[in-house]
């Protein structure tokens, strides 16, 4: 909890406080997208964290390339660490397609930058990050699909939180397709879809 001028505000941790800014995202999220990709196509998680994506399509058959600037021991499952992925270059080995659920303060810059890198980029963040004038060329241009879903997602907390454990989020989640070259005159295709039944 922040303090705002006149008053409090609610579900918004600090910078300080988001360190890493790892939010991990809910399995059924990840099991939820599955439908949606080409089992014969690669996956890149460039800010996999500690794996709750990675996890998920790996068990569902899917090869998953996984890195991470920051190395969480053990129990990740990046093959690389130490790997800041705003300064990786195009490389033909890399997989055409990214899945991933970026630190929000960097979601646009990472969005602008896996364009580059691949065909296919699939970003897991707020529904209302469509909104933005900043953004408006990523959701013009490169905007394909949205999935979101019917109901509320459990509640993503930080790493490391110790305060109260919310039963569900007060915000809706969705998944954003975006392709590198999108066909001119295409407009995103909006699908409602279900956490549950994932």
């Amino acid at each position: 909890m922040s303090q705002v001028a006149g008053g409090t505000q609610f579900g918004r941790h600090s910078l300080a406080d988001r360190k890493n800014d790892l939010y991990e995202t809910p399995p059924c999220a990840t099991r939820a997208l599955i439908p949606f990709l080409d089992r014969d196509e690669a996956i890149w998680e460039p800010a996999c964290g500690p794996g709750a994506i990675v996890r998920e399509l790996r068990d569902a058959g899917f090869r998953v390339m996984a890195s991470d600037l920051v190395d969480y021991g053990p129990e990740g499952v990046a093959d690389w660490t130490g790997i800041d992925f705003l300064l990786e270059r195009p490389d033909p080995c890399w997989p055409s397609v990214i899945v991933t659920n970026p630190p929000f303060k960097l979601a646009d810059e990472f969005t602008r930058h896996a364009l580059t890198l691949a065909r296919t980029v699939w970003i897991f963040q707020r529904l209302n990050w469509l909104e933005g004038v900043k953004r408006a060329d990523l959701m013009d241009r490169h905007l394909d699909h949205i999935l979101l879903g019917r109901e509320r997602l459990p509640m993503m907390h930080r790493d490391g939180w110790e305060g109260p454990k919310l039963a569900a989020s007060a915000m809706p989640f969705a998944w954003f397709r975006f392709e590198a070259e999108r066909p001119a005159g295409r407009v995103a295709r909006f699908e409602r879809i279900s956490w549950r039944g994932a």
